[in-house]
C-alpha cells in the first residue's frame, strides 16, 4: 500500500499543471536624483559656479520608444527674469541597426520658464542623432529652433560630442568626453569642451569626481551678479564632484 501510494504522490507530482511565469512588463519606468558642486552643461557652469539639484523621469517601451523629463537649477545671473529653473523634456527611438550598435534618434525641448538673455527667450529645441557601441558613444544635436540659448537666427547652430567608458574596476568606471558647440552667426561663443571623471557604484549611491575643461573665450562667458557687485568665468575649468542615484 505505501508503495502504491508513493507511486500516486509521484505520478501526480508529474502531471500536476505548471504555473507559468510572470510575463515580463514591456513598460520600464525610471527615476534619478543628483546633487553635484556645479552643474556644467557642455563644460560651461549653468549655476554661476555654484552647487545644483537636479533630478527626472524615464518612460521605455520595449519597442524602443521613450520620453522622459529632467530638471536642474540654474543661476539667474546667466538665465535673468525667470524661475531660475531649467526643465528638459524629450523623446525618442533607439533601436539596433546591426548586432551590438545601438542607434538613437529623438528630439529634446531645454524650457527656462519666464527666461530671457537680452530680451530673447533662453528656450532651445533640438533634434538629436547618436550611436553606441561597447565602451564608445557619439551624438550629434542640431537646433532646430531659431531662438537657442539666448541667441537669435541661430537655427543651424549644433554640439558635436564623443565619449568613452571603461570599467577600470568592480564597479568603477573611467569616463572621457570631448565635445564641440558652435552657434550660428555667434562665433565668439564657440568653443570645445573635454571631460576625465571616475564614478563608483556604492549601492546605495553613485558617487564621481571629474574634471571638466574647455577653451571658451572668458570675456564672452563671464557674467555678473544681479547687484553687479561680482562677476564670473563660468567657463573656468574645474572639479565637479557629485552623488548621485537612479531607482
Amino acid at each position: 500500500m505505501k508503495k502504491l501510494m508513493l507511486a500516486a504522490a509521484v505520478f501526480a507530482g508529474f502531471t500536476a499543471p505548471a504555473f507559468a511565469a510572470e510575463p515580463v512588463s514591456p513598460h520600464t519606468f525610471t527615476g534619478n536624483l543628483t546633487v553635484a558642486s556645479d552643474y556644467r552643461f557642455r563644460g560651461i557652469s549653468q549655476t554661476f559656479r555654484e552647487p545644483t539639484v537636479q533630478g527626472g523621469f524615464d518612460y521605455a517601451h520595449s519597442s524602443g520608444f521613450y520620453v522622459g523629463n529632467w530638471n536642474s537649477n540654474v543661476s539667474g545671473n546667466q538665465y535673468p527674469n525667470g524661475a531660475s529653473l531649467e526643465m528638459d523634456f524629450y523623446g525618442g527611438y533607439k533601436f539596433e541597426p546591426v548586432a551590438g550598435l545601438t542607434a538613437d534618434v529623438g528630439l529634446l525641448k531645454y524650457y527656462y520658464p519666464g527666461a530671457r538673455i537680452a530680451g530673447v527667450k533662453a528656450d532651445a529645441l533640438e533634434l538629436y542623432v547618436g550611436a553606441s557601441y561597447k565602451w564608445f558613444s557619439a551624438k550629434y544635436s542640431h537646433a532646430v529652433s531659431d531662438e537657442y540659448f539666448g541667441f537669435t537666427n541661430a537655427d543651424g547652430s549644433y554640439y558635436l560630442d564623443v565619449n568613452a567608458n571603461f570599467e577600470i574596476a568592480d564597479k568603477t568606471t573611467l569616463g572621457l568626453h570631448v565635445g564641440r558647440q558652435k552657434f550660428e552667426n555667434a562665433g565668439a561663443f564657440d568653443y570645445t569642451d573635454y571631460k576625465i571623471g571616475v564614478s563608483r557604484d556604492f549601492g546605495f549611491a553613485t558617487l564621481g569626481l571629474a574634471y571638466v575643461g574647455n577653451n571658451a573665450s572668458k570675456t564672452s562667458y563671464t557674467f555678473a551678479n544681479a547687484a553687479g557687485t561680482k562677476s564670473k568665468d563660468v567657463s573656468k575649468d574645474t572639479v565637479v564632484f557629485s552623488i548621485s542615484k537612479t531607482f
